[in-house]
């Protein structure tokens, strides 16, 4: 039987520095930790003041934007990634922009506006109490 020829030096180290590489790429894709969590319950946002009419205002920390129309009412989103779980940290006028993969979507409908997510955002409810907006999950 002959012999198994041995791996060369530059075999060796090509795989070894490739395997980490791999391995830090689907930990990013993942959120992996607890900022891409699902809103349990209710959260107090801030002033309703602060989403001027036709804009929208990203709450990093609780993984929600709120957007308010022409005609005042106001509309609340999770802003985990549809596609991969990442929490969207970029919000540009009414759309988010995820940071994992590409991603775009509306503020003012939750709709995708860029693949690679095909489902839309989650949306949430949002009142105003004694001037404070509160975002719940919806029932």
């Amino acid at each position: 039987m002959p012999a198994r020829p041995a791996a060369s030096r530059r075999t060796v180290l090509r795989g070894a520095a490739l395997t980490p590489v791999a391995g830090l790429g689907l930990t990013a894709c993942q959120g992996g930790d607890d900022r891409s969590a699902p809103l349990a319950g209710p959260v107090e946002l801030g002033p309703e003041s602060e989403v001027a009419e036709g804009g929208a205002k990203l709450y990093r920390d609780h993984n929600v934007v709120v957007s308010r129309g022409g005609d005042g009412t106001l509309k609340a989103y999770n802003t985990v990634c549809t596609h991969a779980g990442c929490p969207i940290n970029k919000l540009d006028g009414t759309k988010l922009i995820c940071p994992c993969h590409g991603s775009e979507f509306d503020v003012t409908t939750g709709k995708v506006l860029r693949e690679p997510a095909v489902a839309p955002l989650k949306p949430l409810t949002v009142e105003v109490e004694n001037g404070t907006m509160v975002a719940r999950p919806q029932t």
